[in-house]
Parts: C-alpha cells; structure tokens; sequence
C-alpha cells in the first residue's frame, strides 16, 4: 500500500530532511548528500526509499540523478492524514450539538 510505504519512508528523520530539500527545487543527488553527514551510498538508500513509496521523482540528465518531491505522493499522505482529523472533528461536532440539544431541553 502507498500510504504504508510513505509512513516508514517519513518515519526516519533524514528521509524528512529530503522531502524538504527537494519539496521546491529539483537538486541532484550529490547536493542533498552535501547537506547530511552521512554517506553517499546512504543517502542514495534513502532516495530509493522515498522514491518507492511515491514521494520524489527521479530525472536522469546525463550521468545526473535528478530528485524531486512528488507532490501527488504527499497529497495521498495528507489525505490519509486528514481522514484522522476528520473523524475528531465531527466527533466533537456531535457532542458539541448533544450538549446543545441537553442546554436546551432542561430550559424548556
């Protein structure tokens, strides 16, 4: 499942780090590394990760690898998200309107 992927891919801090590195620009593999201090193989592992589970594109250009975020892949994410806060929200909404509709029957 995307989403599955997309949470262990995000669950490790410097696949974060990427995502926001690569979330308006398109940098080549050796820029993100230059900002970790970790290796480039590692690196690399991470950009394969992310890029599974639908969260950046890869371009080649020449003997670049070119890395992106994939905003439908992030989208997918908030929305799964989303579907949590939803579910609370209308929670609340319901025990704000019960608590209403008790207000008004002991004024009656």
């Amino acid at each position: 499942m995307a989403v599955e992927d997309a949470l262990r891919a995000i669950a490790e801090p410097n696949r974060r780090k990427i995502l926001r590195l690569v979330q308006d620009d398109e940098l080549p593999a050796g820029k993100i590394a230059s900002h970790f201090n970790v290796t480039r193989p590692a690196i690399s592992q991470h950009l394969r990760i992310l890029k599974h589970a639908g969260l950046v594109t890869e371009r080649r250009e020449g003997t670049k690898r070119l890395y992106r975020a994939r905003l439908e892949g992030l989208e997918e994410l908030r929305d799964f998200l989303n579907g949590f806060w939803e579910g609370r929200l209308q929670l609340l909404a319901n025990a704000a309107e019960a608590q209403e509709r008790e207000g008004t029957e002991e004024q009656a």
